[in-house]
Order: C-alpha cells, then structure tokens, then sequence
C-alpha cells in the first residue's frame, strides 16, 4: 500500500519537477533534522519559480515498531509555497502549506488507523553556511482535520469506533540541512 502511494506521489511530482530549468540555485534538496532524531526518514526538494517565491514538496515516512509491539507508522506529505523577502534561499520567508497523511499505531492500550488533512502558514530564516549548504529553521502554524478508527491494541472488529477531531496549533516545526544547486 505504501509503495503505491509513493509511486503516485512521485508519478505525479516529477513532471512538475522536470517542467522547471535547472540552472545554479534554481533547486534546493533537504532533510529536517527534527525529525531524523525521531527516526523518521525524511526528504524536500524545493523548486525556484522567481528571484522571491519557492515551491517546496517535503515528504516524511516512518515505519518502526518499538519494544512491546508498540508503534507509530506514518506517511506525511507538505508541498509549500515560500515568499522570500530578500531573494530565494537566503533570510527571512513566510510560507503557505497544506499537508496530508496516513497513520497507524498505538503505545499504550489503544490502536490508531486513520488520515489527516490541513494547512497553515510558516515563518522561517535561511542561513547560508557555504555556496551549497545552507541552514533553515521555520515554524508554522495552522488547522488538521484528523479522522481515525480506535480500538483496543488487540484488534476487535465489535470494539472499534470511528472518531474525527479538529486540532489548531503547530503544524510544522523544522531545522533543516539542505544543498542548493
């Protein structure tokens, strides 16, 4: 199920990809450090459209199972729009995204299986460290509707119940490394 999700994901974002030039820091691949101390794997290429607006498509998978058959499986996706106030890839941005994930796990007596959906607005700076590396810290805030079935941790089909919630708050947090090219 999985890899058909990223087959589609990359079926459809490559084309987009491929329709803009590549010329010197037109693209930007990257890796939010925050959530490789989760063990999360994680990769975003961002995409220059002009002198001062990005497009970022980010995208997170998370596949373990901790001691005691205790687990948080997810896929995350987060394309953003960024709006650079001196030029691309350098200072201060504020950025509109919108995300979308699966998720499936539990740690205590309760199991989670269940979708996300939302968006928000972000404020970052960019720090340039060399021609190729550069540092990035942005915060963003925003909305998620979240849509779930609960049951308990030995699945029972008679136990389960479909819940949804409504979350306002954080919706991004990253510092991330990335190389420009």
């Amino acid at each position: 199920m999985y890899k058909r999700i990223l087959f589609r994901v990359l079926f459809f974002c490559v084309p987009i990809f491929s329709a803009f030039p590549l010329f010197a820091q037109k693209v930007a691949l990257k890796t939010n450090v925050l959530y490789w101390g989760t063990l999360t794997s994680n990769v975003g290429v961002e995409l220059a459209i002009n002198d001062n607006v990005t497009f970022e498509f980010f995208a997170a998978y998370n596949p373990w199972t901790f001691k005691d058959d205790k687990k948080m499986r997810f896929w995350l996706a987060q394309p953003e729009v960024k709006y650079w106030f001196c030029e691309k890839f350098e200072g201060h941005f504020i950025g509109l995204h919108i995300h979308g994930a699966q998720f499936f796990g539990g740690f205590k007596s309760t199991r989670y299986d269940g979708y996300l959906s939302g968006g928000g607005i972000s404020y970052g700076y960019d720090w340039i460290l060399t021609p190729y590396l550069n540092l990035e810290v942005s915060l963003g805030l925003g909305y998620a509707h979240l849509w779930y079935d609960k049951s308990p941790r030995i699945y029972c089909e008679k136990c389960k119940t479909s819940e949804s919630r409504n979350y306002w708050g954080p919706t991004k947090a990253s510092v991330s490394l990335i190389y420009t090219f």
